[in-house]
C-alpha cells in the first residue's frame, strides 16, 4: 500500500482508497480528493509538512497526517 505521503515531487497518481473515519474522511472528500481522482504532487515543504498537490485543476496543501490516509497507485 502506497500513500500520498510516500509519493515524490512530480508524481501523478490515482487515488485508490481513503482511510480514516468520520469528520476527517469527510473533510478530505470535501477538498475534492475522492476515489479515482488524479493527484499531482507539486511541492513538499522542507520539513515535509505540508504537501502541495494539484487536484481537479486547483492547488491544495494538505498535512502529512492527512496525506498518510490517502492510498494511491
Amino acid at each position: 500500500m502506497k500513500t500520498l505521503r510516500q509519493a515524490k515531487v512530480g508524481d501523478t497518481s490515482k487515488v485508490v482508497k481513503l482511510h480514516g473515519e468520520g469528520a476527517v474522511k469527510r473533510r478530505i472528500m470535501d477538498m475534492g480528493i475522492t476515489k479515482g481522482t488524479e493527484v499531482h504532487i507539486r511541492k513538499v515543504a522542507p520539513l515535509g509538512d505540508p504537501v502541495e498537490v494539484t487536484v481537479r485543476g486547483y492547488e491544495l496543501s494538505i498535512r502529512k497526517a492527512d496525506a498518510e490516509m490517502i492510498e494511491i497507485e
